[in-house]
């Protein structure tokens, strides 16, 4: 048989094969096909409370806009940060890390190092993956020029390096952040030498404006756009257009203020043609109410606020909306960390993990409120500054509280004046979260299985993080 004929024969039978193969997967390749990299919108407050907004709380004034995302997307009770301070919550969140791993404890003033680069934020392995990147807010996790937003995987940026009470206004002087001067800063720049009263005024308004511009600026790329907010921090602010507006002071001003930056933000998804495609989380705040302030502060149903482990600092507001994917106007009780935020985003959107070691997992099935979805955490770990404080189970049903001193409000203070708080101590505690979620009860010697399990899970992380008393940079 002529050989030319019998090479041509071969090549048709090959080919007739390789069609067939394809032709009988016909969706793995409609699926690689249509799949596109969703958006990523995050909006992150600070110092908030779990009741500020509705359908959460029921607050004296108005939330229209948080209140429609939650009707476009699914509202979570139980989600939680690893530490009820700044810089703290804010490592946690970009990293995927726990405080005890990266060393980033409490509030990290101005021109501190931070966040050591060798931990990836996520930023960078979002940008890694072909994302455009934009950070508009408060960073707070490091101040210096290889630690500042602009250094860290964000291509476009604005805002304060640390929270805006560290200037020289502050009411209690140099005791806290000495005479420094607060700068604005755009794109790696400083743009305001130093932040006045006016500017502050201005906070809100001008991270939201560039976060629409963004938006629209990207509409045709994949983008991640973090915002993390700088109210309702002390000192509180709100532009002229808000001033007065809420009839209840000027908190409810302020959240009026963020309740509309979260309905721009979500209009200019909506007006690009963007909404199908982007999962849009919105964080009520990094860690519950600085109650000393009196009535500069929210309101938290649960125990405590801000700088400690009581559901009061650690539990916070959470709505994620991805339409086609999660069911819209809907409720979730099940937990989940802040640690875990990249690495779901990351397997939503294809992007590899960092390379460094990470504490946070994959919760999607969660978010998603699939039946059988289970936490894969045996516990998250709660610290304050460096001082490692006590676990939650990962279902979020318990909670146990190791001996430490804890902050309570004595006196509260009025007008943006710093109240007082009294310390006192807690013995080692066990708290039942689904009949106590106030933690009111101690049951450790009604439980004590569940309190062996829970300190067998502390000593092990003590072990593995707290082997020596590390001291923030």
């Amino acid at each position: 048989m002529n050989k030319v004929y019998i090479r041509h024969i071969l090549f048709i039978l090959v080919s007739s094969i390789l069609t067939f193969l394809v032709s009988c997967n016909p969706t793995q390749t409609k699926e690689q096909e249509e799949f596109r990299q969703p958006n990523v919108v995050l909006i992150f407050l600070d110092d908030g409370a779990f009741d500020d907004f509705q359908p959460f709380g029921n607050p004296r004034y108005p939330t229209p806009n948080v209140s429609t995302l939650s009707k476009e997307g699914r509202s979570f009770y139980n989600f939680y940060v690893p530490q009820a301070v700044c810089s703290a919550s804010r490592s946690a969140l970009l990293t995927g890390c726990n405080p005890g791993r990266t060393k980033v404890f409490g509030a990290h003033g101005p021109r501190q190092k931070g966040l050591d680069p060798q931990f990836a934020t996520m930023g960078e392995v979002m940008k890694q993956n072909g994302y455009a990147t934009a950070c508009f807010g408060k960073w707070h996790l490091g101040d210096q020029p290889e630690t500042r937003s602009h250094a860290r995987g964000f291509d476009e940026t604005c805002g304060l390096m640390y929270s805006n009470d560290m200037w020289k206004h502050h009411p209690e002087g140099s005791k806290y952040w000495g005479q420094w001067d607060l700068q604005y800063w755009e794109n790696g720049e400083i743009s305001i030498d130093s932040v006045d009263h006016d500017d502050q005024k201005m906070l809100t308004t001008w991270y939201t404006e560039h976060a629409v511009d963004f938006i629209a600026r990207n509409k045709d790329n994949p983008f991640f756009l973090y915002v993390p907010h700088s109210m309702p921090h002390v000192p509180i602010y709100c532009s002229d257009k808000f001033a007065g507006k809420s009839g209840t002071g000027l908190y409810g001003d302020v959240m009026m203020e963020l309740d509309w930056s979260v309905g721009q933000i979500n209009q200019a998804i909506k007006d690009n043609g963007l909404e199908e495609n982007t999962i849009f989380i919105f964080i009520g705040s990094d860690n519950g109410p600085w109650l000393s302030y009196g009535d500069h502060a929210g309101i938290t149903r649960f125990r405590e606020g801000k700088g400690t482990i009581f559901d009061g600092g650690v539990r916070n507001s959470c709505i994620i909306k991805y339409p086609g994917q999660i069911e819209s106007g809907t409720i979730s009780h099940k937990a989940f960390s802040s640690i875990d935020i990249l690495p779901t985003i990351c397997k939503v959107t294809g992007t590899t993990l960092p390379e460094n070691e990470i504490d946070g997992k994959n919760v999607w099935d969660i978010v998603m409120d699939k039946p059988d979805a289970k936490n894969p955490h045996d516990y998250y770990p709660f610290s304050f500054n460096s001082e490692f404080q006590g676990v939650i189970s990962g279902d979020g049903n318990w909670k146990l509280h190791l001996p430490h001193v804890y902050r309570t409000v004595l006196k509260s203070g009025v007008d943006g004046q710093a109240g007082k708080y009294t310390y006192p101590e807690i013995d080692t505690a066990l708290f039942d979260m689904v009949h106590d979620p106030y933690e009111k009860r101690n049951v450790v010697d009604a439980y004590p299985e569940i309190a062996q399990t829970l300190l067998q899970h502390t000593s092990q992380h003590k072990d593995l993080f707290y082997s020596e008393n590390p001291s923030v940079e």
